[in-house]
Parts: C-alpha cells; structure tokens; sequence
C-alpha cells in the first residue's frame, strides 16, 4: 500500500464525517497523477510554500509600514500564525488539518504590497475593482506557474477556501467546514498580534483595552487566543457551520471595533497612507503608459493569456513587495545624483 493511501486511511479512521477527506476530493481543474506519498491536500500545501508568491510576503506590510523593529508582524508571519490557530481548531473538531493548512497559507496570496492601504488604491484604480482574497485565487490559478502550466492547479476545496477567507464575502462562506475555519482563524491572529505589535510601536497600552473585553477574552496574548479557539471548537462540534460562543464573538467584536478606533485608524499609523497612495497611483499612471517598462516576460505572460492593460498593470503592482514598489517608484521619479564621465 502507498504512503498516500495509507495516511487517507487514517483520515477516514479519525476525521469525523463532516471533515472533507482528501480521497475524496472534487479534484483539480486540471487531472493529474496522484503522488505516492502526498494527499492532494499536503501537495497542495507545498505547492504554495515553495511559490514565489508565498516567499514575497515576508517583504509586505500587515499593519506598520516599513517598520524599523525587527519583531513586527509582516504579512508572512501573520499567514503562518493564521495556520498554527487554524491547525488547533481544525485538530479540536476532527477535521482535516492538511486542508486547514493549505487554505491558511494560501489565503493572502494576492495582498498588494503596504497591506490594506495598497488594496484600497488597487481598487480605486483597476476598473473592476481589487480584492484581495480573489486576487489571492488569481495568483494560485494562473500568475504562479508549475514548471510550464500557468497555475498551481490546486484542489477545488483549497481554491474555495481562499476566495471564501475574508469578511467580503461573509454572505458566501466557505463550502467546506475547514475553509471556513482560515475566517475566524484569521481574525484571531490579527486582533492579537497587533494588540502586541500596538504596545510595541507606543500606540496602545494594555490599560487602554476595555475591561470588559479583557474579562471576558483575557489579559494575555495567550489568554485570548486560548479563550477564541476554544470558543469556536466547542460552539462548532454538533453544527454543520463554524461558529462562535455568542459571548465571546461579541467581546471579539467590541475588541476588533476597539482596534479600529485606537489603532487601524490611529493618524499615526495611518501617517504614511498619502504617501502609499501616492506611489501606487504614480506606478500605476506610469506603467498604464509605458507598457514597455515593464519587464518583457510578464508583457508576454498578458499578452498570451489575452489581459488588459488594466489586468496586466495591476498583476504587476499587485505582486511588489513594499521594497521593491518604494525602489521602482525612486527609480522612475528621484533625481540621481549626477556623476561626471
């Protein structure tokens, strides 16, 4: 018996019947040999941590642009705190922890360089508008490429799980239970390691959190994260949906409400918005005309799979990390130092 289809029966012993079992997956857009050792489900997973997309995020903004701490969260490292939390719900209700896995670590794929703040212009410019998490699909189904295939040609349940990760599109969850997991596992991450990253940049104290939203969450890292995974496994066990204890959503509400007032919207964190705006708006206007600055192999890439110009601009902005757009942006518009010949 091959190693894959042993560990399959390992999930058809131990996951519990609402979980989605690798062996019987919807499958990928594209049929392809089963690998010996790997459930779809794992292959996928490391589809995505070997892409190049998956590597750029380290160099992309979550909440503080550009910090100068080495300890701040970047978008990679909230991905990954995404998956650990993910992996405990998805282990706490029996359900399938590759997939959990994979959705997590593809599920911010397609954010823009400076996080939201990019995203926001992104969608102001491109005339159908930006979303990250449909973004997020758009890089595992054709700007990633597997050898010469556009795409990573990941399963559908993975797919479905990162076009349905965001708060966008709450009316349309996930279809798997497991994909609707990376929704609260991403909420948590993010409400918690910016309280840490907050009190780190001197913009929040942890005095200035309401006291009732510590009595009841907890005062530590620790505490909160502990009291809102255990609240969605035990709310979640006899449901067909991932939910949460009433209590606990509203106190994670009331602290993501908080967040937004004393930090998310904080002028000074929102300080450098203008100058993201202005620079993607610059890239945008500059290579919307000079189509030809862009590197040849992604003109081609857009030409050979019919894009707009619109589509064709936006994939490569889109792609940057924060580094590299303030390097391009310096290139096309600071004044060099000139240097006698």
């Amino acid at each position: 018996m091959l190693q894959r289809e042993r560990w399959e029966k390992v999930e058809e012993a131990i996951l519990d019947e609402r979980a989605a079992h690798a062996a019987r997956s919807k499958g990928r857009k594209m049929p392809e040999p089963e690998c010996d050792m790997r459930t779809c489900f794992q292959r996928d997973r490391d589809r995505i941590i070997h892409s190049k997309a998956f590597r750029r995020l380290k160099h992309k903004t979550h909440v503080f642009i550009a910090p100068e701490g080495d300890h701040y969260r970047t978008r990679l490292t909230h991905t990954l705190e995404v998956a650990q939390i993910a992996r405990t719900m998805a282990r706490g209700l029996r359900l399938n922890e590759d997939l959990v896995e994979a959705i997590a670590l593809g599920h911010d794929l397609g954010h823009t360089p400076f996080g939201h703040s990019g995203e926001a212009v992104l969608k102001q410019l491109h005339p159908g508008g930006f979303d990250h998490a449909a973004h997020s699909l758009r890089v595992v189904d054709l700007l990633e490429s597997k050898g010469d295939r556009p795409g990573l040609n990941l399963t559908w349940e993975v797919r479905d799980g990162i076009l349905h990760h965001s708060k966008e599109q709450a009316v349309n969850p996930a279809h798997t239970l497991e994909g609707q997991i990376i929704k609260f596992a991403d909420r948590i991450a993010y409400l918690n390691h910016d309280i840490d990253d907050s009190i780190r940049a001197g913009v929040l104290s942890m005095e200035a959190i309401p006291k009732d939203i510590v009595d009841t969450l907890g005062a530590s890292h620790s505490e909160r994260i502990t009291c809102m995974v255990k609240s969605v496994i035990e709310a979640s066990e006899a449901l067909d949906e991932i939910t949460m204890d009433p209590a606990i959503y509203a106190a994670m509400s009331d602290l993501r409400n908080f967040m937004f007032q004393r930090v998310y919207f904080n002028p000074t964190v929102k300080s450098e918005d203008g100058k993201v705006e202005r620079l993607i708006r610059d890239l945008y206007a500059y290579f919307t005309e000079q189509v030809e600055a862009i590197p040849d192999a992604h003109v081609a890439f857009s030409k050979a799979h019919g894009m707009s110009k619109a589509d064709m601009v936006t994939d490569y902005i889109a792609g940057m990390t924060d580094r590299f757009a303030i390097n391009v942006w310096k290139e096309l518009y600071v004044p060099k130092d000139w240097h006698s010949l």
